[in-house]
């Protein structure tokens, strides 16, 4: 039977190539098609206030990475963290009230929404700690969910065991890293 051969490429070339276009295509394609942020079309004093805008969105996510990237500590926020027992990722009885108090600030602040970053100490491989950081993630959102907080307003990410808050290798430490943490998004005004 002959090798088949697409060029110099090969198949998988070829398959890369393909599918930076759908990306391509992806990407270009309108997903709100109420209202467009196309700055190219916009006069430059429109042009600026427009990337003002969304740069103040950006840098006040809030999020742990971002302020990785920055070089800085996370800032604190209305919704504290709540914190996990060595490879567990239900909620205690401090973590429960704790979600409870963060379910009421968000009635109380319908507009806002979260992302609730799953982290974990630095024992265990790296798919192990995403996994149960995505768990303790989860847990977190499935029952602020059942306290009546609407769950398209909830995101969840996990960083494993990426983004410590302290590196020292004591049970003290670990417990710290082994958390969620709640992170209030600013939602843009129209």
């Amino acid at each position: 039977m002959r090798n088949r051969r697409c060029g110099n490429f090969g198949v998988v070339g070829w398959f890369a190539i393909a599918m930076q276009f759908v990306v391509v295509a992806a990407c270009s394609t309108n997903s709100s098609p109420s209202k467009s942020t196309d700055v190219t079309a916009m006069k430059p004093q429109e042009e600026v206030a427009v990337r003002k805008e969304l740069k103040t969105v950006a840098a006040n996510s809030g999020s742990s990475l971002d302020a990785h990237r920055e070089g800085k500590a996370p800032a604190a926020g209305p919704l504290k963290d709540i914190y996990f027992d060595f490879d567990k990722y239900d909620l205690g009885g401090d973590a429960r009230d704790m979600v409870k108090s963060h379910a009421q600030w968000l009635k109380e602040n319908g507009a806002s929404q979260i992302e609730i970053e799953g982290h974990c100490d630095d024992r265990g491989t790296d798919e192990y700690n995403l996994a149960i950081g995505a768990k303790r993630a989860q847990t977190a959102k499935d029952y602020l969910v059942t306290l009546g907080v609407s769950a398209g307003r909830i995101a969840t990410i996990s960083y494993g065991k990426e983004l410590p808050v302290c590196r020292e290798q004591t049970e003290e430490c670990w417990r710290r890293n082994r958390r969620d943490r709640f992170v209030v998004k600013k939602v843009p005004t129209a």
